[in-house]
């Protein structure tokens, strides 16, 4: 009995161990320009990184690419940004949150403004970082799609993940085809929608 009692207690500790390192979710909110949804997911598309980002920066690579991969198997063809017919511009912000829930001010990536569209909607997000000891990286995705020739926003969403520094979703790569494709689920989405996609490693 007392070696039952202790397996199971060791079990116990296993999964709040296994709950405690668990991803949470990708929160994503998303707006929409109903009158022009219907140009969404078609024609030719660039893809360039937002006002403030390093345009050649090699930490927008991974995020750049996994966007890009996502938006072609929503319809669009990329091409060169003289003859696209929408832009995207895309923003990245890494941090991290230590294990006590504080936000570090050292931030390991730049982020960057994606306009003004949908601005004055609160996107704070309100995960729970449970128990686990261990700090966690965040990431935000913002990406905005506009009419090149106009300027005129169509579509903008944002997404945001916390995950375990140890966990392999911390990687960039791993990381970006993550978030993008929590960001492009049944894109384009219901305008103003907040949504949380469930991840698992």
């Amino acid at each position: 009995m007392k070696n039952t009692a202790l397996l199971l207690a060791g079990f116990a500790a296993l999964s709040l161990s296994a709950c405690a390192t668990a991803p949470g979710p990708v929160e994503v909110t998303r707006f929409v320009a109903p009158e022009r949804a219907a140009t969404l997911g078609q024609g030719t598309i660039f893809i360039e990184s937002a006002p403030g980002q390093d345009a050649d920066s090699l930490a927008l690579m991974p995020y750049k690419s996994a966007i890009a991969a996502e938006l072609r198997s929503l319809g669009y063809s990329e091409s060169a940004r003289t003859s696209a017919g929408q832009v995207a511009s895309v923003s990245v912000d890494r941090y991290v949150m230590t294990a006590e829930g504080r936000r570090s001010p050292v931030s390991v990536g730049v982020g960057g403004s994606t306009g003004s569209y949908g601005s004055g909607v609160g996107l704070g997000l309100g995960i729970n970082l449970g128990g686990g000891a261990r700090d966690k990286v965040g990431t935000e995705l913002a990406v905005t799609i506009r009419d090149a020739a106009s300027g005129e926003a169509l579509w903008e969403g944002r997404a945001e993940f916390r995950v375990a520094d140890n966990s392999p979703l911390a990687q960039s790569k791993a990381n970006a085809q993550t978030l993008a494709a929590a960001l492009f689920r049944e894109f384009p989405g219901n305008n103003g929608e907040t949504i949380k996609v469930e991840v698992s490693e």
